[in-house]
């Protein structure tokens, strides 16, 4: 795939074609969807590098698209908005969106959000384990290889940044780290004030594997400090456990 190909879901047709000539000036592959439906279907058949995503469409608002996209992706998303309130960045974050653009924007910034999404999408694809390994504690499978998680065989429906907080946790399953070296750590740049980003996505991350398994806990908060994983990891081979093959 195109590691530079862009879909821009905007239903301005005058704003989706600044953006569309802007960008392939810039050297990026750029195709338009122009309301919800048609972005559904796009998203379904064919493959992006990077979502640039208007939230108030025809037919299939950009929050619907973003929930059924992260049911079986994890390509970033940047959502565009002139809703600049905080309670709808937050929810936007938490589904799973990776920024957030508010109307009017500048076209350099929207390059440069572009660029910075896209450094550390490829960073974390370069980053994933390659061995064949899999890391478990409690019911919780996690392949770093296939970028796969799963409970009890059931997959789970992380985000990119989700599921690289939950391999950072379980690669150091003796280590505290702070909110800071979380955040330096997934979302590879500095830690400079707490602006919510992080609390969300584990917000977000721990309340996925509650629901998936209620029974056990899987990351602790350790007041004052930062969070731990709760439990030992066991790593093995995949070709010593034939029965985790479907993991």
């Amino acid at each position: 795939m195109n590691d530079k190909r862009i879909l821009i879901v905007e239903d301005n047709q005058e704003i989706s074609s600044m953006l569309e000539e802007f960008l392939s000036g810039h050297g990026y592959e750029i195709e338009c969807a122009y309301n919800g439906r048609d972005a559904s279907v796009c998203l379904k058949d064919r493959q992006y590098s990077l979502i640039l995503m208007d939230l108030m469409l025809p037919y299939k608002s950009g929050n619907d698209l973003i929930e059924e996209l992260r049911t079986h992706s994890d390509v970033p998303v940047i959502c565009l908005s002139a809703r600049s309130n905080l309670e709808t960045r937050i929810e936007v974050l938490r589904m799973g969106a990776d920024d957030y653009i508010l109307k009017p924007f500048d076209l350099d910034e929207v390059l440069v959000r572009i660029e910075v999404v896209l450094r550390r999408s490829n960073a974390e694809a370069e980053k994933r384990d390659k061995s064949g390994r899999l890391l478990c504690i409690h019911k919780l499978v996690l392949n770093p290889e296939e970028n796969h998680a799963a409970i009890e065989g059931i997959p789970l429906a992380l985000t990119a940044k989700e599921l690289a907080i939950l391999q950072l946790l379980m690669e150091h399953p003796k280590k505290t780290f702070s909110k800071a070296n979380i955040y330096e750590a997934v979302w590879q740049e500095p830690y400079y004030y707490e602006d919510n980003t992080l609390n969300v996505h584990m917000s977000n991350l721990r309340n996925k594997l509650k629901r998936a398994d209620p029974e056990n806990e899987y990351i602790e908060t350790v007041w004052g400090i930062g969070y731990r994983l709760a439990g030992e990891v066991l790593e093995i081979k995949r070709s010593e456990r034939n029965w985790m093959e479907r993991v």
